[in-house]
């Protein structure tokens, strides 16, 4: 590998120089199906003919206006993604460039809203065993696994962590007294694709509101279409009624490719922010808004999201057909989907490059915990690229 790179990335042994629709391709000429989106972040494949066309104009306009001003790509974007997010009780937003970007925004807002109501003390943001936050000091004492934060200490203070499911842990975790936020996902990505219980977010949403604490949800990676609703925790219910956020955090598959990042706020937390409490050199990037808006136009289309979710059933319907000796569990939301298997799952990921030098057709997936396969597969696969990459995936096991 090019040792110009710090070595902080476990990477295959493969470069790619480009890509069509689900497909990329190496400096070798061998192709590879993707399954893995970037992590997420490429819902609309490789070269997607709208969004290249997007990106060009806006660069050809202006590629950068700085938060002195405006930009009328920047405020369209803007309204129709407050717009997107209404159902979930979104008013208004900040734009970011990143999700740990987004989700540092949403624990000033928790902390400042409690503080101007309740005075000091009430700061305490709660969050998930399993979750991922991002990878700042901060986001990393957010989140609420331990392997990320070896050799990083000290970190920020003021959070804690609880069990996702249990409700008993919920209940006694969320102190009026000291809390300031709760920030979930509605479906955790890097421990494995782990969806909440719907007792769970019912119970949170109801706790929250009753002690008036922050609801949060980082949707950095279940968002956007990736469960097969908009938001992923538009899912859930409370009391028999739609769940509503105070905070909820966007990135990854926001402009399709292009560094994009956002937190939205709700009723209450809508005008905590003020002038000099927050702000980002490179947040509401004009290209980066040009992408987005053609993000949005797609996604936010309930036939394309029901095609997500069939879609996402398909492929666990069909890898639980198998009965494969090596599958332990197959779980997840959509096109979000995490397969538990009786080995290792790197030597998996190496296998899917490997055969591209074999069989001149590789693929592209992911891990999520130690043994767990995770699959992110671009929202525009086909049923017949489906059955392609879970031939070769079947293959792989063995």
């Amino acid at each position: 590998m090019n040792d110009v790179f710090m070595h902080n990335s476990h990477r295959l042994p493969v470069t790619f120089t480009g890509g069509e629709g689900v497909w990329l391709f190496d400096t070798n000429g061998k192709k590879y199906l993707d399954f893995s989106s970037g992590i997420a972040v490429n819902c609309l494949g490789h070269n997607y003919p709208p969004l290249v066309k997007a990106i060009a104009g806006q660069a050809a306009k202006c590629n950068h206006v700085c938060n002195y001003y405006q930009n009328d790509t920047t405020i369209n974007f803007a309204q129709q993604l407050v717009a997107a997010c209404a159902p979930g009780g979104m008013k208004n937003l900040f734009l970011a460039n990143s999700g740990a970007e987004a989700n540092e925004a949403a624990c000033k807002i928790a902390r400042k809203y409690s503080l101007k109501k309740y005075g000091p003390g009430r700061h305490t943001i709660v969050t998930l065993r399993g979750s991922f936050h991002g990878r700042t000091i901060t986001m990393l004492a957010a989140t609420g696994q331990d392997q990320f934060h070896k050799n990083f200490g000290p970190f920020t203070e003021g959070f804690t962590y609880i069990p996702g499911g249990d409700i008993e842990a919920l209940e006694k975790a969320l102190d009026a007294k000291t809390v300031a936020g709760l920030l979930i996902e509605a479906v955790q990505g890097e421990s494995g694709i782990r969806p909440q219980s719907p007792e769970f977010i019912e119970t949170a949403a109801r706790l929250c509101a009753e002690r008036d604490i922050l609801l949060m949800f980082d949707e950095i990676q279940c968002g956007l279409g990736r469960t097969g609703t908009f938001l992923a925790f538009e899912q859930y219910r409370c009391g028999g009624k739609p769940v509503k956020a105070d905070v909820v955090t966007l990135a990854k598959s926001l402009a399709g490719g292009i560094p994009a990042g956002a937190v939205l706020a709700g009723e209450k937390a809508a005008d905590v922010f003020e002038v000099g409490d927050h702000n980002s050199t490179f947040g509401g990037n004009p290209i980066a808004a040009a992408a987005g808006l053609v993000v949005l136009e797609t996604v936010n289309n309930p036939a394309f999201l029901a095609e997500i979710s069939r879609k996402g059933e398909k492929i666990m319907a069909a890898i639980r057909d198998w009965h494969h000796p090596a599958v332990r569990e197959v779980r997840g939301r959509g096109l979000m989907i995490g397969i538990d298997i009786d080995r290792s799952a790197w030597p998996v990921l190496e296998a899917a490059i490997a055969r591209a030098g074999e069989k001149n057709c590789g693929l592209l997936i992911l891990s999520a915990s130690e043994k767990t396969l995770r699959l992110l597969p671009p929202y525009i696969i086909s049923d017949s690229e489906i059955e392609q990459g879970l031939e070769i995936l079947k293959e792989l096991l063995g």
